[in-house]
């Protein structure tokens, strides 16, 4: 069993074919996929999938963008999109497909996300629902007698003769599949070689970091950061696409700032974010912030765009709060290399810390995500660790905070 995957997919959209597209979207989704055209719950594996436009903007084309995040290697992925007749509706608008060779067509415009998190990485999509499952088998359970006053032990113990003797949940009992061996030793392998890759390079980076510090801090003294507000029209239109259901989806695009410096500096930050998120956020928070299911990075248009979208809990607000709050430092070091971001000092301070400014410049840059698909609409990130801790109690552990936890 492999590590979750990501797949990005963005083609160039005809011009002149922009608006019909838009309403083909429109007709499968208010913001929730509705299974037409492109039914994302038949393919095996997916958490979550979307569509959505990039407008066009000056010479760069509008792109139809596809993502989704999943269990299975991405040949299979693929090979299993590509079967699906509805792509010839959807990509017929886009620049250059042909039908007749849908999976070639889908593997040229298949591009890499320069960074990439996943909540908690080796966590399948048939683990998530089997212990969905077990919760609510439990909790049926309980609900049969009164335990007031009962010792945790006990209850534990009545619980776990409960699962032992239900043939459907034999494997609760049991630990979670985790990743193959061979995808395991490719992890730690990466972990330890690219930081030794790197160490010859620290002498040479400290020697340059003078003469860097003067370029970045030039840059952010002229770097132009205005205030825009977003249209009403545009936040109304936002806002009738979110909170559906218990996740959200969020996608946001803008330019890089123009010239070699921003354009380098942005690849490094995003090579070190993909490490990180990688390596060391990857059970369950990012640098603080829990409510992120899945989120990835991605360069457009030969890196004179990028765009970030992620699928997360509860409202945008407080998403935008959360981050505010708990990783600005994170937003500066990466968004501040996107032209008209709020004033940054040393990449880390200011920028985030206008919270209206940065809100707007959010709003201003979002895209209408109308295609959403979630294969657990129902769950947060938080429910899917707890259900998680109730598996692994049945097996030992603390009685007292797994009871707590039902």
């Amino acid at each position: 069993m492999p590590y979750q995957r990501a797949l990005t997919i963005a083609a160039p959209v005809r011009a002149g074919a922009r608006v019909e597209l838009e309403e083909l979207l429109a007709t499968m989704g208010d913001g929730v996929a509705n299974g037409s055209v492109l039914d994302f719950g038949a393919l095996t594996g997916v958490h979550f999938a979307r569509l959505a436009v990039v407008e066009e903007d000056g010479p760069l084309p509008a792109h139809l963008i596809l993502m989704s995040d999943f269990d299975v290697s991405p040949a299979k992925h693929l090979g299993e999109l590509s079967e699906r007749d509805g792509l010839d509706r959807l990509f017929g608008h886009c620049e250059g497909y042909s039908g007749a060779d849908r999976l070639g067509y889908l593997r040229r415009h298949t591009i890499k996300e320069q960074a990439t998190y996943v909540n908690t990485r080796g966590r399948t999509l048939a683990q998530i629902g089997q212990e969905a499952q077990l919760r609510e088998a439990i909790q049926d359970f309980l609900d049969t007698r009164d335990w007031r006053g009962a010792d945790p032990g006990d209850v534990r113990r009545a619980v776990r003769e409960h699962v032992e003797r239900d043939p459907a949940l034999a494997w609760a009992l049991e630990p979670a599949e985790r990743p193959g061996r061979l995808a395991r030793m490719r992890e730690k392998l990466h972990l330890v070689a690219v930081p030794l890759l790197l160490l010859p390079l620290l002498p040479l980076l400290l020697l340059a970091l003078p003469a860097f510090a003067v370029v970045l801090w030039l840059h952010e003294r002229r770097d132009a950061a205005p205030h825009v507000r977003p249209e009403q029209s545009r936040v109304l239109e936002l806002a009738a696409l979110e909170d559906h259901i218990v996740q959200n989806p969020f996608m946001a695009v803008g330019h890089v700032k123009p010239g070699r410096f921003r354009s380098t500096l942005l690849t490094l930050i995003l090579f070190g974010l993909n490490f990180t998120t990688r390596h060391v956020f990857n059970r369950g928070v990012l640098s603080g912030v829990k409510t992120i299911h899945f989120a990835r990075w991605v360069f457009l248009d030969g890196k004179r765009r990028m765009f970030f979208a992620s699928n997360y809990d509860g409202s945008m607000e407080s998403y935008m709060d959360d981050f505010i709050d708990k990783v600005a430092w994170g937003l500066n070091l990466v968004f501040s290399n996107g032209v008209g971001y709020p004033k940054t000092r040393w990449l880390v301070f200011g920028g985030a810390r206008a919270e209206l400014a940065f809100k707007d410049y959010l709003r201003v840059h979002q895209v209408p995500t109308r295609v959403w698909y979630s294969a657990y609409d129902d769950l947060t990130a938080l429910n899917i660790a707890q259900n998680e801790r109730i598996r692994a109690g049945l097996r030992g552990g603390d009685e007292q905070a797994w009871v707590q936890s039902l």
